[in-house]
């Protein structure tokens, strides 16, 4: 499938890529690097992304050249949407009657584009980037590399999602001897975050509950405000949930405006939580996955705990 897709961009000359709203560290990596491996190959190429950049992944190369838009325009020949199961979840407009290029990695994948290229076996968007780039005879330069560690360091939990295997640190050390500094990249992202999310974290931890096997909380609109908190700042918070030693599986309620909840769902393993998410229109990974449903919360938080009880088990 990486040829068709090679075959694809061959073809053509200036590209778009993007990811899905509120991009997290495999999507803003995945499209860092994919745009440079693009201009490597002499294409014209740009990423936009609704939101923009998280604050976290700022520091990542080639971050201040994204644009960040609610519409794409401009004369592209194909738009490259990374790590996302439909044009909708991107929330960019003018992108229905273009070429497009998709290339994603979730169970919960659809081929939605002209060029499908979905891969549930590589542990993250940024190994399959990484396989186009080789293919493509790209020079693999410390700014891609760095990108590419990024986006594989947190879309696998820091290398303790189920699926890590001896394979994920080959790819791991390939990025590391192209010039990926991991001390640097984990520091970025786990040691910078902001007094607004740690204030954050403290309101959901009033709000921690536990029964058997499954830990959940909440914040509110209300909460985020008084924190002066961004949506990114929710960002990882269901983890400290999952920390509890007794805890297997472990949820998130964020308020949206409309009384809707975005839950954020978490397994050490035993649990598929993308089998849960997707009864709502979400999906993710079998250890990390989303999804939003209506609330209010106590019928939000019940729907999703009958589901978590009688959840599916990875095999």
């Amino acid at each position: 499938m990486v040829h068709d897709v090679l075959q694809q961009i061959a073809q053509r000359d200036r590209f778009v890529l993007t990811s899905h709203a509120r991009p997290d560290g495999d999507a803003v990596g995945s499209a860092l690097a994919c745009c440079q491996v693009l201009r490597g190959m002499g294409k014209q190429a740009d990423v936009v992304l609704h939101d923009g950049v998280p604050r976290i992944y700022r520091t990542l190369p080639f971050a201040d050249r994204v644009l960040q838009a609610n519409r794409v325009d401009g004369e592209y020949d194909a738009v490259i949407i990374l790590e996302c199961d439909s044009i909708h979840r991107t929330r960019l407009e003018g992108l229905e009657d273009r070429f497009l290029i998709n290339i994603d990695h979730h169970v919960s994948g659809r081929p939605f584009a002209h060029v499908n290229w979905i891969d549930p076996q590589a542990v993250a968007t940024a190994e399959m980037v990484f396989r186009l780039a080789r293919e493509a005879g790209t020079r693999f330069s410390p700014g891609i590399a760095t990108c590419l560690y990024t986006a594989l360091m947190t879309d696998t939990g820091s290398f303790m999602f189920q699926g890590t295997n001896e394979h994920t640190f080959g790819l791991a050390r390939e990025l590391v001897l192209a010039g990926a500094d991991p001390s640097h990249c984990a520091r970025s992202i786990y040691f910078a975050h902001s007094v607004a999310k740690m204030r954050l974290l403290g309101e959901a931890l009033r709000h921690l509950n536990t029964e058997a096997h499954i830990g959940w909380t909440w914040v509110t609109l209300e909460q985020m405000e008084r924190c002066a908190a961004k949506e990114e700042d929710c960002e990882g918070l269901v983890n400290y949930v999952l920390s509890i030693g007794e805890i297997e599986v472990a949820a998130f309620f964020r308020e949206l405006p409309g009384g809707r909840y975005r839950v954020s769902l978490r397994s050490k393993g035993k649990l598929d939580v993308a089998r849960v998410a997707e009864r709502f229109g979400g999906g993710g990974h079998e250890c990390a996955s989303g999804c939003a449903l209506d609330g209010p919360l106590p019928q939000a938080v019940r729907h999703i705990l009958e589901l978590l009880h009688g959840g599916p088990s990875i095999q």
